[in-house]
């Protein structure tokens, strides 16, 4: 009989360990990468903090049932590669790649999904092959960088009448390139005259900023990279002395002194990026959910600055603003 019992305890152990594995299994926190370039700023920026309010909505609380780890360059992209392979050494579920930092993490694991808040023309950069099947292991929500250039520079001539040249400061990327060429063809229709400025490195800038100002400019129009939002004090900083309206695709860029911004809504791009971790730490594969486009956009203008610049914003343009900054 105590043979019969001990074989039946044995039996019983090699059916039930793999159920209690699986058990372990399902009840273990899920561990969340989060790889930025800029500084983490406490409290969170409004990007940031959007993003932990989507993760609220879907009943994830940091620290209770989902584990952050968080690793930032500070603005040093040197250290990018490094911080992304901590977090593949940690073996994070699902690594969350801010723009600026999401070729460090692509070339970091090909197995590790990866998901991108307000990517920037992924399939033009390589990272996806198309928006509606990204196909590999990196997905996120789109931004739509590009295609809102025409707007901005019409928006900087409804506000300055007789705006005929515009400095355009970027920066070169394959996204880069499309938002100047339809920067371009943009300009051609409204008969103004752009000054094309390239940015490569943090040493161009005191270069660069001298040569704008030989050339003269009515305006600056400064297209969205993290080289430019890294040195956005210095731009503005420039722009408010030199007395030189600017327009910038990112919101933030306005309320840190620039003049007008029109894009889509950075922090509803981060807050719908939530959705994406949830699914996939469901058993989704990244490489099967489409990229989102934006569905918010937001024109933010800057009556602080407007007034410093000497500027009347007219009424046609303040109507249509979401947000003005007194």
């Amino acid at each position: 009989m105590r043979r019969i019992a001990l074989a039946v305890v044995l039996i019983l152990s090699l059916v039930l360990a793999p159920l209690a594995a699986e058990a372990q299994q399902a009840g273990k926190v899920p561990r969340v990468g989060y790889l930025v370039l800029s500084p983490l700023a406490d409290p969170p920026s409004a990007e940031r903090a959007a993003f932990l309010a989507g993760l609220r909505e879907l009943g994830y609380v940091a620290g209770q049932n989902i584990i952050l780890e968080y690793r930032s360059a500070a603005w040093n992209r040197d250290l990018l590669p490094d911080l992304a392979a901590e977090l593949v050494d940690l073996k994070v579920n699902v690594i969350v790649a801010i723009p600026g930092a999401v070729e460090a993490a692509r070339d970091a694991t090909q197995t590790i999904p990866i998901v991108v808040p307000a990517f920037l023309d992924p399939v033009e950069e390589g990272f996806v092959a198309s928006l509606a099947r990204p196909g590999g292991n990196i997905t996120g929500t789109g931004t739509a960088g590009s295609e809102l250039m025409g707007k901005q520079l019409e928006l900087l001539k409804e506000t300055i009448p007789k705006l005929s040249r515009v400095a355009v400061l970027w920066s070169r990327s394959a996204s880069g390139l499309r938002q100047l060429r339809q920067t371009q063809s943009a300009a051609k229709l409204l008969g103004v005259t752009l000054q094309s400025h390239e940015v490569t490195g943090p040493s161009d800038f005191p270069q660069i900023l001298s040569t704008i100002m030989r050339g003269r400019p009515n305006g600056l129009l400064i297209v969205n990279s993290p080289l430019t939002s890294a040195y956005r004090p210095i731009i503005v900083e420039f722009a408010t002395k030199q007395r030189l309206p600017t327009v910038f695709g990112v919101k933030a860029d306005v309320e840190a002194g620039g003049l007008i911004s029109y894009a889509a809504s950075i922090p509803d791009m981060f807050r719908r990026a939530a959705p994406y971790v949830d699914r996939i730490l469901k058993g989704a594969k990244a490489g099967d959910l489409p990229i989102e486009r934006p569905t918010k956009f937001e024109l933010v203008i800057n009556l602080k600055t407007a007034q410093a610049l000497g500027l009347t914003i007219p009424q046609s343009v303040l109507v249509r603003a979401d947000e003005i900054i007194q």
